[in-house]
């Protein structure tokens, strides 16, 4: 007598083939689970789960962690240009901002840039646009070199600041007791915080990072890098 046992189960053979894993898809995947989990949800097992094979076979495309969200982060910078037309400060600002939003966009990763060091195509672009417009610029070379590294920190620790602040819900709670504590400061204790009480918190987030951005060309310009030493590590971009 014959029994039901469900649906007969396709052969290896009859089952649609897994598309080949290449490096480029394992960083699509990587994007597209940071979308819609968050970097932290970027492992190496949850990316097998994802392509549907085991961890071990990402190595061969991956090292780690740290290069899977490098890759990631040179993803993301894809669409960035620079502006044409206009002066050059204006431009490396603009470029600078974007650099930034895109960051802000993704708080996790605006975290792991300030460790993480990307090698790839769109970031030596950045690089390169950034030391183009120093150059345009009249700066020097060697410090132009160095400067290139000073910017893309401050705006990547801009960045990451800024986007911690708004995953917190007592966000503006902090801002409103940080004020008070400020314009509630002594003359006598602390003469100038009780002086620039104002000063300290005015001004938007846009308004200080181009302030920031100014004053670190004009440093930038204004300092010359120190004698080379050869038997000293770098420490650079």
């Amino acid at each position: 007598m014959g029994t039901d046992s469900g649906p007969p189960r396709r052969s290896r053979r009859e089952r649609p083939a897994k598309p080949a894993l290449s490096r480029d898809g394992i960083v699509a995947a990587a994007v597209g689970i940071m979308r819609s989990e968050g970097l932290g949800k970027v492992t190496m097992r949850r990316l097998a789960q994802e392509l549907d094979t085991g961890p071990a076979s990402l190595y061969v495309y991956v090292a780690n962690t740290a290069e899977l969200h490098a890759a990631i982060l040179d993803e993301l910078l894809g669409p960035l240009r620079v502006a044409d037309g206009g002066d050059w400060r204006e431009r490396l600002e603009g470029l600078l901002t974007s650099y930034t939003a895109t960051l802000f966009a993704h708080p996790g990763l605006a975290r792991a840039a300030l460790v993480i060091r990307p090698t790839g195509t769109h970031y030596l672009r950045l690089v390169e646009s950034v030391l183009a417009l120093l150059d345009e610029g009249g700066i020097a070379p060697a410090q132009a070199a160095w400067g290139v590294d000073i910017l893309l920190q401050y705006t990547t620790a801009t960045a990451a600041e800024q986007a911690t602040r708004d995953q917190s819900a007592d966000t503006q709670a902090e801002w409103d007791s940080l004020t008070d504590t400020l314009h509630g400061t002594s003359e006598r204790t602390h003469p100038h915080i009780a002086e620039l009480a104002s000063q300290l918190v005015s001004g938007t987030a846009e308004q200080r990072m181009a302030w920031g951005i100014a004053t670190l060309i004009n440093g930038i310009r204004a300092t010359p890098v120190p004698a080379e030493d050869v038997s000293a590590e770098g420490t650079g971009i």
